[in-house]
């Protein structure tokens, strides 16, 4: 199936979507960097996008920043003013990722941290509350990602987690893979909170077979 899952992808995305040399460049970029190729797909750089322009939102965190490929995409949708943060464990990363940015001309908008994402959210605290939050580093620690999106969110921010469905691997229940354990338990925690109204979509596409969850944090 994933042929087939691919060759719709890549109709859609003549379809739908203008060439874009600038981001075609950082695909190269980072593949020429030896950077693994788990970005966004286009469709999906640009379904972030949408959600950003229809929330009005202004203030975006991105935890996992890879090479900056989806943070431009969310940094072009922002209204002057807007900012986002995006938070990247791997220093190798983040120079490609800011070499990236500053190639597609968001610099002013974009703010890239090194370091561990759990020792950079508490520096975060004292900032205004974020209303975009795109979770999409290791997956192990999701759960933890999900309770500090909750303490720099406000009431309307949206949550959205990547890679949540991992080729169905989220139903077995006894699965030894950390990154799907931190999986389960995050879709769990947002189901639970009490704080979120959560769903979660299955996708298929040049990505493979996988999903994500979008939240909203309640009035």
């Amino acid at each position: 199936m994933q042929e087939q899952w691919s060759a719709v992808d890549n109709w859609l995305m003549s379809a739908l979507l203008p060439q874009d040399e600038i981001l075609e460049r950082v695909l190269k970029n980072n593949q020429q960097a030896g950077l693994p190729a788990i970005d966004v797909s286009p469709t999906q750089g640009q379904f972030l996008a949408m959600l950003i322009t229809i929330s009005g939102a202004q203030r975006i965190l991105e935890i996992g920043t890879l090479g900056g490929y989806s943070a431009i995409w969310m940094a072009r949708a922002l209204p002057e003013g807007g900012k986002i943060v995006s938070l990247e464990f791997d220093p190798h990363h983040g120079r490609i990722a800011q070499q990236n940015i500053d190639l597609a001309g968001v610099t002013g908008k974009a703010e890239i941290i090194i370091g561990p994402a759990l020792k950079s959210l508490p520096g975060l605290v004292q900032q205004p509350p974020f209303d975009f939050i795109f979770i999409d580093a290791d997956k192990r620690n999701n759960p933890a990602y999900l309770d500090w999106a909750l303490r720099l969110s406000r009431p309307g921010t949206l949550i959205f987690g990547d890679n949540v469905v991992r080729n169905g691997a989220i139903t077995d229940a006894q699965h030894p893979d950390p990154h799907v354990q931190g999986i389960q338990a995050f879709l769990q925690d947002a189901g639970q909170s009490g704080r979120l109204t959560a769903t979660a979509l299955q996708t298929t596409g040049i990505k493979g077979w996988d999903g994500f969850m979008l939240a909203r944090v309640n009035e």
